[in-house]
């Protein structure tokens, strides 16, 4: 069983990110979705959105959700996902590296999953002077 992912970030950077994954990884991963939040949305109507977007995805594995910067919209509203039905780990600060480690490992029980998108995000940051 997969943990679902589901990325939650500002305007359309979710969805591009999803977009250069599945190219570079040349599938598309079934548990995954990505909700654009726009400078116009209305919070309440996200947060429904997202909640639609973890049932679609969770089929008991739980789900790791992504977002682009803490203490956000998107973060916040990733922030109330979890309740008795869901499992949910919340992770801000997406770039691409944390993404593809999140799919291409999505098979690991959740809280490994978590670890390791922490290490592909935090690796895939690097001074490239310092590679000269």
């Amino acid at each position: 069983m997969r943990a679902g992912v589901l990325i939650i970030a500002h305007n359309h950077l979710g969805q591009q990110l999803l977009e250069t994954a599945i190219d570079m990884l040349n599938r598309r991963p079934p548990q995954v979705r990505s909700l654009d939040v726009l400078q116009d949305d209305d919070p309440v109507d996200l947060l429904a959105r997202a909640r639609r977007l973890l049932a679609e995805i969770d089929q008991g594995a739980g789900t790791l959700v992504l977002t682009d910067m803490y203490g956000s919209t998107p973060s916040n509203i990733a922030h109330r996902l979890g309740d008795n039905e869901h499992a949910v780990r919340v992770i801000s600060g997406i770039n691409l590296p944390m993404l593809i480690r999140a799919l291409n490992y999505a098979d690991l029980p959740l809280e490994e999953l978590v670890q390791k998108a922490l290490s592909g995000g935090r690796e895939g940051i690097i001074d490239t002077r310092s590679m000269t």
